[in-house]
């Protein structure tokens, strides 16, 4: 459990929220994230590589030169990994590289990475208002008022996606939008910041915290 102060459109401090996720153990803590890092980027692969094999080419179904006489290693076909234009030995095929990780280890890994980054959480209030229309300097200056500068890499949380703020946040450079329940453990690790809006906050710890 840990309390975050909650910072306005501004960045003054207006009140504060409390952060009570179920998190794993310390020593299995870093082992449970890390198979959840592993596994996302693992089931992100497309795995589709593919090369042929001499079976696979086209031609060479001719032998080149008689089996003798000519002073030549003996060559039954064009297409010999040996031979330029021919097959690949042991190269790469389509393959799923996906892993599996049950329901709750997923959870507990996501809760476990997101607590561990609460020296790195900014919490905002709503700012849905302030945005009337996509302004992507407007939202920029905001989030160095609250504490992540342009060169640090931002991941902003929102309870659902808003329009305005989505099409602000888009074209910004090291700035990626997610809403509350679509997170993932490589984000949550890869951001320098963590912007998360107070009913995100809410609705993490209602979704996350349940299994």
């Amino acid at each position: 459990m840990a309390d975050c102060g909650v910072k306005n459109w501004q960045g003054e401090e207006v009140g504060q929220k409390t952060l009570d996720l179920k998190v794993a153990k310390e020593e299995t803590a870093s082992h449970i994230v890390h198979r959840a890092l592993v596994r996302q980027l693992a089931n992100a692969r497309q795995g589709n590589a593919s090369t042929k094999t001499r079976a696979e080419v086209r031609g060479g179904g001719r032998k080149p030169w008689r089996q003798k006489g000519t002073g030549r290693a003996r060559a039954g076909s064009t297409r010999s990994p040996l031979w330029r234009g021919g097959g690949v030995i042991f190269g790469p095929k389509p393959k799923e590289y996906n892993l599996r990780m049950n329901r709750k280890e997923r959870r507990l890994a996501l809760r476990t990475a997101f607590a561990s980054r609460i020296d790195d959480i900014i919490v905002v209030e709503e700012f849905n208002e302030q945005l009337q229309r996509p302004k992507s300097k407007e939202l920029v200056q905001a989030i160095a008022r609250w504490g992540s500068q342009p060169d640090q890499k931002t991941l902003l949380i929102l309870s659902e996606r808003v329009e305005n703020i989505y099409l602000s946040a888009r074209n910004v450079e090291n700035l990626k939008l997610i809403a509350a329940d679509q997170l993932n453990v490589f984000d949550l690790l890869h951001a320098d910041k963590i912007v998360v809006s107070a009913s995100a906050l809410d609705k993490i710890q209602e979704v996350y915290n349940n299994g």
